[in-house]
């Protein structure tokens, strides 16, 4: 309240022309200067002032590029489970330069999940997926697959 009423009484005689207010000028001038009020020189501030620019810009770009990773794995998903494509998903990856790939780590473990995927589509996947048949079944399957290469290896070979 005492500094209102000072800066109302200093301003009123600045207004009469008796210039009492010299000094609050030279108040206000310093700290209407940036780079006196953090006490560096100037060069020394614009130099701050570059790094911070610089370090923002670092930073907008590596979460940039996180989201983008994040959007490329989400937008794997969808087309492993045959979801439906998300656009600002696309729009993300298209703001990081298309150079997005996913991230090492997640990499392996889609990588993991194709192994394991081809593996049961391979022989041994299918002999897993027999145990889950019953028994008659694989019974007859083989006692027809034996008698159909016999009939064919009799037509074959005359000996027999």
């Amino acid at each position: 309240m005492a500094f209102l009423m000072k800066s109302m009484i200093s301003n009123q005689v600045k207004n009469l022309g008796f210039g009492g207010g010299s000094e609050e000028n030279k108040e206000e001038g310093g700290a209407s200067d940036p780079a006196a009020a953090q006490g560096m020189t100037r060069e020394e501030y614009e130099e701050y002032q570059k790094q911070m620019i610089e370090e923002k810009m670092e930073r907008d770009a590596a979460f940039t590029q996180k989201k983008a990773e994040r959007a490329c794995l989400r937008v794997h998903l969808r087309e492993k489970y045959r979801l439906p494509k998300s656009e600002m998903d696309e729009n993300q990856i298209q703001m990081a330069g298309d150079d997005v790939d996913l991230p090492e780590d997640l990499r392996k473990m889609v990588n993991e999940d194709q192994e394991e995927e081809e593996d049961k589509d391979s022989i041994l996947g299918q002999i897993q997926n027999l145990q889950n048949m019953d028994l008659d079944t694989i019974k007859e399957k083989a006692q027809a697959t034996f008698t159909e290469i016999k009939q064919t290896a009799e037509q074959k070979c005359s000996v027999m």
